[in-house]
């Protein structure tokens, strides 16, 4: 092969970087030269170092592989995302699984190898790549969510997870080769060509199928219903993952997809992205206000934010990417710093998962309870915290659009927040106004006092001044236009 045919890989330097570190770890790990506890230390520093490499990539827009794969602002932004994430789940996994008994070091080297499908689906540009980066990603998500495999509860969120990703993948490669039939190329770039002219029935049906897999992935209504049960089975710290930076990577692919393929067809896959904005607001309100089960709770509260963060696609406006940029980020600090919680509720050796455990909390572990509570508020969009701002944003973007539907959107989702504040409110009162129940939770491992305190003082930051994220996430935005 000539020399000069060989694409260039600088772009793709943090994903060889990770992979190749995830490889050695996996051999150190194999033949015990390390203990699996310093493989989660190891795990956690190179996924920080790639982090630094995805910022200090040259500046610009950068391809390889024929155009397959682009590092623009917008990749850069949402890596960046994808990799703090992933550090922070397996920060917070350390101290459960030794607690277990259950430590195995292939669980951060499946985070990272998880991490770099992550990476490749957000630098995807065209439909051979997001699969590829999408099947990279599932995969070891398949495996941790059982990885618990003495549990019953785990190995069947497991095996829930796989055959109904499976069905996902299915409807995403379906969707796919149809747009290949009708446009007659897999290139992002040429697709929105093809259908600057009068787009084909078959094309539109294509679409449907493709975005019934993003919905998939994004635990978006109606392809929600794997996500309660999964997110109760799996181990904690899994679940913790699983509600971060795969939701980041997921919301990437279809923000990616739907701008930059379907640029001309904006009206078609708007209808699309508002019935399923709006199917999964209503039902993130509602279905949650009966669990008891923290993790079900957070499940369904999971599902309602990602509705949120869709009603900033659905304008299909710069600002509305901008918007949903910046609730991820912000959704993504909110729900380490809740789980963060959640894996601290242990008593006598044992975790405790339900709401009636955090009674009286605020009595026993008055900083855990203040800052549950405000992370609480936090998701619940009540100012000046965090979670305001995220959903400021994003109805903002609905509403410059213009467009009547588009207020009735924002209406919808300002009623299904005040919905969705009853069962945040309620853990709120559980902690401060009911009387404890048993003894107070074990004292919480440094790890967790780690990653609560950072999330804390984010959440509030964040909230007050919001600044240097919005200019982030401004620039990533404008790469897709």
């Amino acid at each position: 092969m000539n020399p000069s045919t060989l694409p260039t890989l600088v772009p793709i330097v943090p994903e060889l970087t990770m992979l190749v570190g995830a490889l050695v770890l996996l051999m150190l790990g194999a033949y015990r030269v390390l203990r699996a506890d310093y493989i989660f230390a190891i795990a956690i520093a190179l996924l920080l170092i790639n982090a630094g490499q995805v910022i200090y990539l040259p500046p610009g827009e950068l391809t390889t592989f024929g155009g397959s794969f682009i590092v623009d602002d917008f990749a850069r932004f949402l890596k960046v995302l994808v990799i703090i994430g992933s550090s922070g789940a397996i920060a917070l996994s350390t101290d459960y699984f030794v607690a277990e008994k259950q430590i195995r070091f292939e669980y951060p080297i499946l985070i990272m190898l998880s991490t770099v499908g992550m990476m490749m689906l957000i630098s995807a540009n065209d439909l051979i790549a997001l699969y590829l980066g999408l099947e990279t990603m599932s995969l070891a998500l398949y495996v941790v969510a059982a990885i618990h495999r003495d549990s019953v509860k785990a190995t069947e969120a497991g095996l829930k997870y796989f055959v109904l990703g499976a069905l996902s993948s299915g409807m995403l490669l379906y969707g796919s080769s149809l747009i290949y039939g009708f446009t007659g190329s897999v290139s992002f770039e040429t697709i929105a060509k093809v259908t600057m002219d009068k787009p084909e029935t078959g094309l539109l049906f294509g679409l449907v199928f493709l975005f019934a897999g993003f919905c998939f992935k994004v635990s978006a209504v109606p392809f929600h219903m794997w996500t309660p049960d999964v997110y109760e089975g799996a181990p904690t710290p899994v679940t913790a993952f699983f509600a971060s930076a795969p939701k980041v990577a997921a919301m990437a692919m279809f923000m990616r997809g739907a701008v930059e393929a379907f640029p001309s067809i904006v009206p078609q896959w708007q209808q699309i992205v508002v019935f399923v904005s709006i199917g999964s607001m209503v039902l993130g309100a509602f279905a949650a206000i009966g669990q008891t089960n923290l993790k079900r709770l957070l499940a369904y509260s999971s599902i309602g934010h990602m509705g949120f963060a869709l009603v900033g696609l659905a304008a299909g406006t710069e600002e509305g990417i901008r918007g949903v940029l910046v609730y991820l980020a912000i959704y993504m600090v909110m729900t380490l710093g809740t789980f963060a919680v959640v894996l601290s509720m242990r008593r006598q050796g044992k975790y405790v998962e339900n709401i009636s455990d955090l009674a009286g909390l605020s009595r026993t572990s008055p900083v855990m309870a203040f800052l549950f509570a405000m992370f609480m508020f936090s998701l619940a969009g009540i100012p000046p915290l965090a979670g305001f701002f995220a959903k400021w944003y994003v109805f903002m973007a609905a509403i410059k659009t213009g467009l009547t539907g588009f207020y009735v959107l924002a209406v919808i989702g300002v009623l299904a927040s005040v919905v969705g504040a009853y069962y945040y409110l309620t853990i709120v009162k559980t902690m401060y106004f009911d009387e404890p129940q048993g003894e107070a939770f074990e004292p919480m491992h440094n790890e967790l006092k780690v990653v609560l305190g950072v999330t804390g003082v984010l959440n509030i930051v964040l909230g007050l001044y919001p600044g240097p994220l919005v200019v982030y996430a401004t620039a990533a935005a404008k790469s897709l236009f």
